[in-house]
């Protein structure tokens, strides 16, 4: 099968297109013929290791000392087609829609995957029937992000939530789930990404480059903040008595400052990492087929095309998703 094989740790180019051989489904997997996968900010940051020290060296023990050994296609969400079975499943049947994450295997940027039907942190589902690959692609991932910190925050109906970093995937999956809670939801980016951010649903929008939220007249019960540059101590400020401060990317700092500080006016820090389970994308799944969730893309490339995809995201300007076709 074609899969881009990521070669050692570096820049976009690093990442080459392969010939390897087909995974074989263990009697507990599916095969899948992947048709469309993502590339996101966290995909580019483990190719070139750019990550935090207490992250950096862990990533290299997993995946390899001196360039990548144990995890050579990276790739964390897909939607495809079921194209064989392990003698053991039963949740699945041959040509089957679904869509999934493969956990710390990673592997989607590929012709083919196999994923057990259920265990460990990898989730497998039914593609929703009102949306393509390309569309369901996104959810695995970003939503799943997006629903596990939204739902530890508690959100009750009425509540002010602001999203940091609303324009890319958790963020624009978070505007909306926080959304559906029945919050009234400020959205931080940059102004090239507020008119998109309006039309999924945003109350109110701020341009990071021209306006500090943590610095204006208004206090927000649930701060969530996806790409971990808030400040800590402004950004508490910023809460309501009983607010919550979301982090999906704590920072260092971040968790030093939680460690030896004491909120006041019950604030509460909540960060972690993402726990995927199948009822968490089978809810999502429902959502989307009632309307009340979407997929944005920004741009849809092929899968030969995966440097370029991988520049344009390191570029920042990415708005929700950005789709692979394979």
């Amino acid at each position: 099968m074609k899969a881009m094989v990521w070669t050692r740790y570096g820049p976009p180019e690093v990442l080459q297109l392969r010939e390897v051989e087909t995974p074989v489904p263990k009697d507990n997997e599916v095969r899948v013929k992947i048709h469309a996968t993502t590339v996101t900010a966290g995909d580019c940051e483990v190719r070139g290791l750019k990550l935090p020290l207490w992250l950096r060296l862990p990533m290299r023990a997993y995946a390899g000392l001196i360039r990548p050994v144990r995890l050579t296609i990276l790739g964390q969400e897909f939607a495809g087609e079921v194209e064989s079975l392990g003698k053991e499943v039963t949740r699945f049947a041959v040509g089957d829609q679904v869509h999934g994450a493969p956990g710390f295997s990673l592997g989607c940027y590929a012709e083919y995957i196999c994923i057990p039907e259920t265990g460990g942190n990898t989730v497998l589902a039914p593609k929703p029937s009102n949306m393509s690959y390309e569309e369901a692609a996104a959810v695995p991932f970003g939503a799943m992000e997006a629903l596990y910190f939204l739902k530890q925050a508690h959100i009750r109906s009425g509540e002010r939530v602001l999203v940091n970093g609303a324009g890319g995937s958790i963020g624009t999956f978070g505007v909306q789930l926080a959304k559906f809670y029945g919050a009234q939801v400020t959205a931080v980016d940059s102004a090239a990404k507020l008119d998109m951010l309006r039309s999924i649903g945003a109350d109110l929008v701020i341009d990071f480059a021209r306006e500090d939220f943590t610095k204006g007249a208004e206090n927000f019960d649930v701060i969530f903040d996806v790409i971990g540059k808030s400040p800590y101590a402004a950004s508490l400020g910023a809460l309501r008595p009983n607010g919550r401060y979301v982090l999906a990317n704590p920072r260092p700092s971040h968790l030093l400052r939680r460690r030896f500080s004491t909120d006041a006016g019950g604030r509460k820090f909540i960060t972690g990492a993402t726990v995927r389970r199948t009822e968490d994308l089978l809810f999502l799944n429902e959502l989307i087929e009632a309307g009340k969730l979407k997929t944005v893309i920004d741009r849809t490339y092929s899968l030969e095309q995966m440097v370029m995809a991988h520049r344009y995201v390191e570029s920042g300007q990415k708005q929700g998703n950005l789709i692979v076709t394979i």
